[in-house]
């Protein structure tokens, strides 16, 4: 026993390092605030289970469904050098061969205690059987072997780096021992139901298995860091699946001719039948519970909803189980304690209805922000953002960066809480009514339908007494599917941030139907953590095949996932109901597709299908960085009005104000003001398209064009045409100037610079920007409340439009705003800068240039 407990101590003086932990729900009571898991387990993007779960490994998958080819895209790196790409081969491998030694830490804090732990199984008082500890360690040893040696053997080819170096043979070797994985994941859920039991009947091995010490990195500052059993054991099951995307990255990054190649395929190979084989073998439902009466209770869906409760708005985590539902939210505990759930209420599911707006006169009414509200937090947000940034290359910027994370977890979090609007309205028919609030109605469905599927079944309503409900709440802790809220902060920073930019989808065509419906399609793309609609199709009538084939431009702000929900439209003004955002159109069908930015930031259309409830949905998609989508190159041709100087155009046609701005806001105007997102929502980009030629040939059909084409294709055409100026509206000349009277403190200074800014532009460009000022201002915004417009909304929407500087003066390196920085300094500061202006008194031409109370000053 004293060797035993020697080895014990010897565990505890071990490591003190923090890599592995992850933020798990972020919230604390009612309000969102920064949490820690008590394991230490990493979060992982590339599993689908949590450590209590079946394992199950994901094999990269193209939109087919397949496993992804080991062939990698032509080309090394954008220009295709070879040193480039082998010099970023050295990083992946590097980075690669630190995390390995980080891997074999983790096995040799696992191993540690097992050696005490046989030792003392033969003698009186055993902590575990033999059998006991073969179970719990069953592979770690030989696992730990095989990464030590290939570590051993990689090492000393990253420290000697040349273009000589081979490395395949060893990846091709590590490939070739994945049995010994296999037999491990066969094992996975017998060693960790047999250290639960063990920890419950050892009070002596509970304390070792929750406070195992891992090793840091040679050359850490940071000793040890303490981490469990339980999520040491997952450790195993989450290298396989990195060690896979690992050879992904190394192959994009070898060339074809490099005697790697052939080796990383094979290697790339074998790990993909491994994973493949071994997820066709794992049972992925969920870790059930056991009731007093002896009936398994699963868990069937969790996630993080928005309730309405006493007026205001609660983060809760909802479980669904097969019998019931269940909101709880987490518990305030002490430092160092174990987070815990709290039961807020629970519906037996055969009790549970769904409410009617008819019978909702209990529920408590929404209350919904204004929208500029919602965009200036969004706003705060990108700021920090961008000083984080630059705070992690500072070198002392680290204690800075932790408090500036808080902050913005702080908002990111009241910004989900506040952001949804949907209701989603459940009844205890012995009891009262919930509201929770939802962003989309994908989700709304989502739940409704796993609901209804479990009703389906005979169900007895059952009553929990307080035991029951406190053995369950506190279950939920470690079965729970869903750990983060969805905000920044809580993801890793090597995590893909998404894409920000310009996606471009044309929704083809769907099949599947059984009966003739009108049909329509709209898209959806995630943004701080939550999904917005960005783009609807026509509804196309009575048709069992609908062939749409339009095409949207959707802005996309750290997006990840697109979704495409298909409808039903109901057309019986009868059942019309706009009050609280309520959907009447009959949801057919949803599907979500994950934006991967390798797959759609080539060149060429990506085709894609989406399978719904028995319908397919055909559709292609590519992304353009914001960038390129902004560029401003001037036309090759003079002749027209796209990419052509804005005073060529007024002087060609004898205006003050071009032709195609005074259309298109005279359309928008006629019967555009009440559309829901005008300027937001995408037009089709095949209408689009044919109204730019007609412009610019100056078709003599423009008119009846523009009455015949959906007003947010017109939206669009305008606004494509400021984009595609060869230098921006309010001129590269006066950027700077702009930049710097927008920063200013003193309202009087930053009034006089921003008035003299304008008499400062030419006359036609003038002239311009003051119509459409005012069609913004007293057109679109004055109907907010029906078409959701803010002026927040507008200047988001058009500042960067406007204000984004040409080429020439990008050149120059002084505004440069890159793809994954699209909320930088500068564009918040071309959104603030329309923003002022909107929300200025009205501006006229003739009092402008003939004001006399401010005084000229050069720009």
């Amino acid at each position: 026993m004293a060797f035993f407990f020697e080895a014990t101590c010897a565990i505890h003086s071990l490591l003190n390092r923090n890599d592995f932990n992850y933020n798990t729900d972020g919230y604390e009571g009612d309000g969102a605030e920064d949490g820690k898991s008590q394991d230490g387990s990493e979060t992982l993007p590339y599993i689908d289970e949590s450590p209590t779960m079946s394992p199950q490994l994901c094999v990269p998958q193209g939109p087919d469904g397949e496993a992804v080819s080991p062939t990698p895209p032509e080309g090394l790196l954008p220009g295709g050098s070879i040193e480039k790409g082998l010099e970023m081969k050295k990083l992946v491998l590097s980075g690669f061969l630190a995390s390995e030694e980080i891997y074999i830490n983790q096995l040799e804090a696992l191993l540690l205690p097992m050696r005490p732990l046989k030792a003392t199984a033969t003698s009186s008082q055993p902590v575990l059987t033999i059998q006991q500890i073969k179970t719990i360690f069953y592979k770690i040893q030989d696992i730990s072997e095989i990464h030590k040696e290939f570590y051993d053997a990689l090492l000393p080819n990253i420290q000697q780096w040349d273009e000589k170096v081979t490395v395949g043979h060893l990846f091709q070797k590590l490939a070739s021992q994945l049995g010994v994985y296999k037999a491990f994941v066969d094992n996975y859920k017998v060693a960790l139901e047999t250290a639960e039991k063990c920890s419950q009947a050892n009070i002596q091995f509970q304390k070792i298995s929750e406070n195992l010490k891992v090793k840091g990195p040679k050359d850490s500052k940071d000793c040890t860091t303490t981490i469990s059993m339980e999520a040491l054991l997952y450790k195993p099951i989450d290298r396989v699946t990195r060690s896979t995307l690992v050879l992904h990255d190394l192959l994009k990054h070898t060339p074809k001719d490099h005697p790697d190649f052939p080796l990383l395929q094979d290697a790339l190979r074998i790990s993909q039948n491994f994973l493949s084989s071994i997820n066709e073998e794992i049972d992925p439902r969920r870790t059930a519970v056991t009731t007093p009466k002896g009936e398994a209770r699963q868990l069937v869906k969790d996630g993080f909803l928005v309730e309405v409760s006493e007026s205001s708005r609660k983060l809760r985590h909802v479980f669904l189980f097969t019998d019931l539902l269940l909101c709880a939210k987490m518990k305030k505990t002490a430092v160092g304690r174990h987070q815990q759930y709290e039961c807020k209420w629970y519906i037996p599911l055969a009790d549970l209805t769904f409410q009617t707006l008819d019978d909702s006169d209990s529920c408590p009414t929404i209350q919904v922000l204004p929208e500029h509200e919602l965009e200036e937090m969004k706003i705060k947000i990108s700021i920090l953002k961008n000083e984080i940034q630059k705070e992690k290359k500072a070198p002392k910027g680290q204690s800075r960066v932790e408090r500036l994370r808080k902050k913005m977890n702080e908002q990111e979090s009241w910004l989900l809480t506040h952001s949804p609007s949907i209701p989603f309205r459940i009844h205890n028919k012995h009891g009262k009514s919930y509201l929770f609030l939802i962003s989309s109605d994908y989700e709304r469905s989502e739940w409704r339908e796993s609901i209804q599927k479990l009703q389906k079944k005979d169900l007895q309503a059952c009553v929990l007494s307080s035991v029951e409900l406190q053995v369950l709440t506190s279950s939920c802790f470690k079965l729970r599917t869903v750990h983060n809220i969805p905000v920044t902060s809580n993801k890793d920073d090597e995590e893909t941030p998404g894409l920000y930019g310009f996606l471009h989808v044309i929704v083809h065509s769907a099949k599947g139907f059984k009966e003739s419906a009108n049909l329509y399609c709209t898209l959806e793309v995630d943004a701080y953590g939550y999904f917005v609609s960005k783009a609807k199709t026509r509804v196309f009538r009575d048709t069992t095949d609908p062939q749409w084939n339009e095409e949207f431009e959707i802005e996309v702000e750290g997006s990840q996932y697109l979704r495409i929900l298909c409808y039903e439209k109901c057309y019986d003004k009868s059942m019309l109901n706009k009050d609280d955002n309520e959907i009447v159109d009959k949801m057919m069908g949803k599907g979500k597709v994950q934006l991967d930015p390798q797959t759609v930031q080539s060149k060429n259309w990506h085709v894609d299908v989406i399978e719904m409830n028995g319908i397919k949905v055909e559709f292609s998609m590519k992304f353009t960085s914001r960038d390129l989508s902004l560029k401003r190159t001037p036309s090759k041709k003079q002749s027209g009005v796209f990419g052509v100087k804005i005073n060529v155009v007024t002087k060609r046609e004898r205006s003050k104000v071009p032709y195609i701005v005074r259309q298109c806001i005279e359309e928008v105007e006629k019967r555009g003001i009440d559309e829901v997102g005008i300027y937001r929502i995408s037009g089709v980009a095949t209408d689009i398209q044919a109204l730019k030629a007609a412009f610019d040939t100056n078709t003599k059909d423009i008119l009846m064009m523009l009455s015949d084409m959906d007003i947010n294709a017109i939206a669009g055409t305008l606004k494509l045409y400021f984009r595609e100026l060869p230098e921006p509206l309010l001129t590269d000349r006066l950027y700077p100037a702009f930049m710097e009277g927008i920063a200013l403190s003193d309202p009087a200074a930053k009034e006089n610079c921003m008035m003299h800014l304008l008499r400062s532009l030419p006359d036609p460009n003038l002239m311009t920007f003051l119509s459409l000022l005012e069609h913004l201002k007293r057109s679109v915004a004055e109907k907010e409340p029906i078409n959701k417009m803010s002026l927040h909304n507008l200047a988001t929407v058009f500042g960067p439009t406007l204000l984004r500087p040409s080429e020439a003066e990008l050149a120059k390196g002084q505004h440069i705003t890159t793809a994954s920085d699209i909320w930088s300094h500068d564009v918040m500061a071309q959104v603030q800068v329309l923003l002022y202006y909107l929300q200025h008194p009205t501006i006229t031409f003739a009092e402008l240039k003939r004001n006399t109370l401010y005084f000229s000053t050069d720009v």
